[in-house]
């Protein structure tokens, strides 16, 4: 039985490299850390603009453990924490694993600042107003 997938329609050009992207995250996120997102209303009298915040809960990673990159149209954050062989754990129920957590940007979304507090790190992102672009295309007519 052949797949049917939204990205299929005649209207719809270009869309085959969101597809794969999309199946990609599908597969790839576990679930680990457990993150939210959430939306921040601007303050208009002060011209804070209203932006979205990713929050997720690394206990036990510190600054140096973690990595938040842009690549693309993606939002990658990476954490990987050194092993110690000091410690002689009688139970170990906080996860010390790697993750990379990923999620797909819509055009022109851009990271303003990332925040590592309290176990949680938060990334806030905006998105700029975008300028209405119209560009005529000439029709050439051959004589």
């Amino acid at each position: 039985m052949a797949r049917i997938t939204p990205f299929t329609s005649p209207l719809l050009l270009g869309f085959d490299a969101m597809e794969k992207t999309l199946e990609r995250i599908a597969k790839g996120n576990d679930g680990y850390p457990p993150y939210n997102i959430e939306r921040i209303r601007g303050d208009e009298s002060s011209g804070e603009q209203e932006r979205l915040r990713i929050t997720l809960a690394v206990a036990g990673f510190s600054e140096d453990d973690l990595d938040v990159t842009t690549e693309e149209n993606q939002l990658i954050i990476r954490g990987r924490q050194s092993e110690s062989g000091e410690r002689d754990y009688l139970h170990r129920g906080i996860a010390a694993r790697q993750f990379q957590r990923m999620f797909v940007l819509a055009d022109g979304m851009l990271v303003s600042k990332a925040e590592l507090k309290n176990g949680l790190l938060s990334v806030d992102l905006i998105r700029p107003e975008p300028v209405r672009m119209v560009k005529k295309i000439n029709i050439l007519v051959p004589e």
